[in-house]
């Protein structure tokens, strides 16, 4: 009996582990993340593993992440940008830093050409 009740909470456990985590954004302004742009507005950030998924009403958009920890709590959540390219979002009241993957160039032009 006590095999099945550990049992079933380790699976349980592992279920909510596993689970994505989804946080509250908002963006003030027209950004990109990545290859993709993203309007002003209220998103869901739902992070699974290493993908981000924005939602806004019906829309879903995945960007690639690197999810970091950070030694203490973020107070407040913060979008770091540099020209208007959104590059990560520290998650407040958690420990989650998302760093938003760089672009990788798309042209096959040699270096010096």
């Amino acid at each position: 009996m006590k095999l099945k009740l550990s049992l079933c909470l380790a699976t349980l456990a592992l279920g909510i582990a596993s689970a994505a985590s989804t946080y509250s954004v908002t963006l003030t302004s027209d950004m990109s993340a990545g290859n993709t742009q993203l309007k002003a507005g209220d998103y869901k950030v739902e992070v699974e593993g290493n993908q981000a998924t924005f939602k806004q009403g019906k829309e879903t958009v995945q960007v690639p992440v690197t999810v970091e920890k950070n030694a203490k709590k973020f107070r407040y959540t913060s979008l770091q940008t540099v020209d208007s390219k959104l590059e990560s979002i520290e998650l407040g009241g958690t420990t989650t830093k998302l760093v938003v993957a760089p672009v990788k160039p798309t042209g096959t032009q040699p270096v010096g050409q």
